[in-house]
């Protein structure tokens, strides 16, 4: 593991996104249940991934299973 990043809204914490190389290529390591869905999905980029995430939370009510 490269690099990792913390992806979190409203002080939920949701997973990281770990750089996989040079690329910039981001691999999501889900830590909350209404992303579990998203563990080990690879996208471009930190900005898309991290847009991906908090789209399912959201979609989830993933505030009421923090």
């Amino acid at each position: 593991m490269l690099s990792s990043k913390i992806i979190e809204i409203d002080g939920v914490f949701l997973g990281a996104a770990i750089l996989l190389g040079q690329q910039g290529a981001r691999r999501f390591y889900a830590t909350h249940a209404s992303v579990k869905v998203l563990h080990d999905v690879v996208l471009p980029d930190l900005g898309s991934l991290r847009r991906k995430v908090i789209s399912q939370f959201r979609s989830q009510g993933g505030w009421r299973h923090a």
